[in-house]
């Protein structure tokens, strides 16, 4: 069992184990065949834990830290959607006018539904009423506003009248809201046009997956990407730790619009904008999870009420549980469980 150095920046709650919740996580890290894991438990706004477990790269015997550098896939939304509400504050953007006002969104509509993949079904592109508020929160399908429908296309789409509002590249907008006012100094957008930053391209941790004989091999080079919000994030369970408590104190967002990302976006709705939000045994649980098919996984869960929050990111897919594209059902990730069980139904 690989396990690195502990990271300890506040006093531990008492009534929670730190060393059985680790060990108890390694164990799950093996079962879930994770080659490298990295977590990080913030509570009341200091961080309380931060390690690895494992390998950040297996041929080098490379361990894994709390300072290992993963693609963090759909974890990135959260962050788009600070932009967008940041925008929102300052004037820039309306999050509730019409997209086609800002983009072509019709054509893009269109040309997307007629691709018939379960991402496009139920997609109605007349009248063009989606916003900017439906995407990001996975509501356009059927009417727009009224039922949930986890869409990452849709969602990357979400960029264009970002950058059609403010005539700058969605990337240079993450750096500038979320990255920098963070202190997020380990964490890079990355896209087609945007090669990784040479120091946390060496960082990155390769992702692997499992092969027929149950061995890790290296995963083939990730497909590239558009500078779209869906994803695009490069960062460390430390950085996305820092995200959090600047998040959570307000230096991102105002109390208002942290609101709106945390509230049910209607009804029943199980997200509201960039966070899957639902109910467990009388606990409101904010979340997101991460999954690139094959090669890295992540979850980032938050129990406000309790200032509590978990991060993990790993290079492989298995912290993926395979989360319903119409509900919210993180209870069912062996790694939430754990941490629910040590941290909140104790």
């Amino acid at each position: 069992m690989i396990l690195t150095a502990l990271v300890l920046l506040a006093p531990a709650q008492p009534a929670v184990d730190l060393v059985r919740f680790t060990q108890d996580l390694e164990s799950l890290r093996q079962a879930a065949q994770i080659p490298g894991l990295s977590v990080a438990i913030v509570r009341d706004r200091e961080l309380i834990l931060a390690r690895g477990l494992g390998y950040a790269e297996l041929e080098r015997q490379i361990p894994a830290t709390a300072e290992t550098v993963y693609n963090i896939a759909s974890v990135s939304k959260p962050i788009s959607a600070v932009v967008a509400l940041k925008l929102a504050e300052e004037g820039k953007l309306d999050l509730d006018r019409p997209i086609a006002a800002y983009s072509d969104w019709t054509e893009f509509c269109k040309a997307f539904h007629e691709q018939q993949t379960i991402f496009s079904r139920d997609l109605r592109c007349e009248p063009a009423a989606h916003t900017l508020r439906h995407l990001l929160s996975h509501t356009v399908a059927g009417q727009p506003g009224e039922r949930f429908s986890y869409n990452p296309v849709i969602y990357s789409w979400a960029s264009r009248p970002i950058m059609a509002a403010t005539g700058t590249p969605f990337s240079t907008l993450v750096g500038r809201y979320v990255f920098q006012p963070a202190n997020m100094t380990r964490s890079a957008r990355i896209n087609r046009e945007l090669p990784l930053r040479e120091d946390l391209d060496e960082a990155l941790a390769p992702p692997y997956q499992v092969d027929a004989a149950g061995r890790f091999v290296r995963s083939p080079a990730l497909e590239k990407q558009g500078d779209g919000a869906a994803g695009g994030v490069v960062t460390t369970v430390l950085d996305l730790a820092r995200f959090d408590v600047a998040l959570d104190s307000g230096r991102l967002l105002s109390q208002k619009s942290r609101t709106a990302m945390m509230t049910p976006a209607s009804g029943k709705v199980p997200y509201g904008i960039g966070w899957f939000v639902q109910n467990y045994q009388g606990h409101t649980l904010v979340w997101h999870s991460g999954w690139w098919e094959k090669a890295y996984s992540a979850l980032y869960l938050k129990v406000p009420e309790k200032g509590l929050t978990m991060i993990l990111l790993a290079n492989s897919e298995g912290l993926w549980w395979d989360n319903p594209l119409d509900r919210a059902e993180v209870e069912k990730s062996p790694f939430a469980q754990l941490f629910l069980r040590a941290f909140l139904l104790k």
